[in-house]
């Protein structure tokens, strides 16, 4: 299928998470990926949980529609194979640990004198500048030094570690974005450039109140405040007495007499303390105090839910995971989908979040094995002939693994 990067070109250096979920979105929108694979295990993703007959589910999620080329970069043959790549893409990825590709010999001093158009995008823990930028890092590591750690969990005990990885996919968005903005700028000025993006600059950018908060109020402190908003009262998560849960959200004035009215409690509305926005962040305590007895004297998760959305308030029930992949809004919104794998069968995924109306349908694509493009690579963006890459073949310099 077209797509809006049709003709766009990715060397793509990147592993895991953050990476592969910039070049994830790139590939849905028609680029050329070339994913570099350096071991003869290639990206760590690929034997990350479920595997199933050696096939990971992880890597038919990230790495879909990717081409594969699984080359030994300490060879010096290696190295010059992917160096003769650079003048045929436009873009390089890469998020290894501070030096890394610089030792490896692709460096942007290096790159950019062999293609000056090439963008860049250096994803890291930590950036490249900064006490911190030669640490290694991973999500939970940036989730500490960003605070993000700090208001997870409840206030009397220790913080509780995010159960996914929010921060890699907001790195990757985040490189998503810099590389199509750097992309514009190329096409006005014809030049190339680095865009570095780093796991705690994302995170940092989460906090949408404490930054300022801590600076206007003169140092006082933001706590965690474990299933409720830590500013807002009556914004949170609130358990039924079955053992359900359920999230409330009645942010404004109107919604919050709503709420009042499905519990039968009108008076509630008209307090002083809890009419105002203002008045339920003031006496946040006593209004969640009140929803919670509410929350536990109720039975039916869905018929709570009901009755709060007929009264226009915003609430959720706080689905499984299970319940979240056959939810049908999830479905025929595009946010979950269905793939197809000729190891793994059926497989879901994340759909792609950004929609275009010129772009309305979404590629089949599917996940490569192991070094599956070697030869397209090394012949007709790297210019080796047949001897050549049987060479490289035969020195073990490129690798091909069918099982995965």
């Amino acid at each position: 299928m077209e797509g809006l990067f049709d003709g766009l070109r990715v060397l793509d250096f990147t592993q895991v998470l953050a990476g592969p979920t910039a070049t994830r979105l790139m590939v849905e929108l028609g680029a050329e990926i070339i994913k570099v694979e350096m071991t003869p295990a290639g990206d760590m993703g690929r034997g990350l949980p479920e595997v199933r007959d050696g096939r990971s589910g992880y890597h038919v999620q990230q790495n879909r529609g990717k081409r594969s080329i699984c080359v030994d970069l300490k060879d010096p043959r290696g190295r010059q194979l992917v160096l003769d790549l650079v003048p045929h893409v436009d873009v390089m990825i890469q998020n290894f640990a501070a030096g890394v590709i610089e030792r490896l010999g692709f460096g942007y001093d290096v790159v950019s004198a062999i293609n000056p158009r090439l963008i860049v995008c250096n994803m890291s823990a930590f950036g490249r500048t900064g006490p911190l930028r030669d640490r290694p890092g991973y999500d939970p590591i940036a989730q500490a030094y960003g605070g993000i750690l700090h208001m997870l969990g409840y206030e009397d005990r220790p913080s509780i570690l995010a159960g996914i990885s929010p921060g890699d996919v907001l790195t990757g968005v985040h490189s998503f974005g810099g590389i199509a903005a750097a992309l514009y700028h190329r096409e006005r000025t014809g030049r190339g450039q680095e865009v570095s993006i780093s796991l705690l600059d994302a995170y940092v950018t989460t906090h949408e109140v404490n930054w300022q908060s801590w600076s206007v109020s003169g140092g006082v402190e933001p706590v965690r405040r474990g299933n409720v908003h830590p500013v807002v009262g009556g914004v949170g998560v609130f358990a039924l007495g079955d053992g359900s849960s359920v999230v409330l959200a009645p942010v404004n004035d109107r919604q919050w007499r709503s709420t009042c009215e499905v519990m039968g409690r009108p008076e509630l509305a008209t307090d002083p303390n809890f009419a105002t926005s203002a008045g339920r962040c003031e006496h946040r305590d006593e209004v969640n105090a009140e929803l919670t007895d509410w929350f536990a004297s109720q039975s039916d998760r869905d018929a709570v839910v009901s009755r709060l959305e007929a009264h226009r308030v915003p609430t959720a029930p706080v689905l499984s995971l299970a319940e979240a992949a056959v939810h049908p809004h999830l479905h025929e919104s595009g946010a979950l989908r269905w793939v197809d794998d000729d190891v793994l069968g059926k497989v879901l995924i994340p759909g792609m979040p950004i929609k275009f109306s010129e772009f309305p349908g979404a590629p089949t694509l599917a996940a490569q094995r192991l070094g599956e493009d070697n030869e397209y690579i090394a012949r007709e963006i790297g210019g080796r002939s047949a001897a050549e890459y049987q060479s490289l073949i035969d020195a073990g310099v490129l690798i091909h693994d069918e099982a995965t």
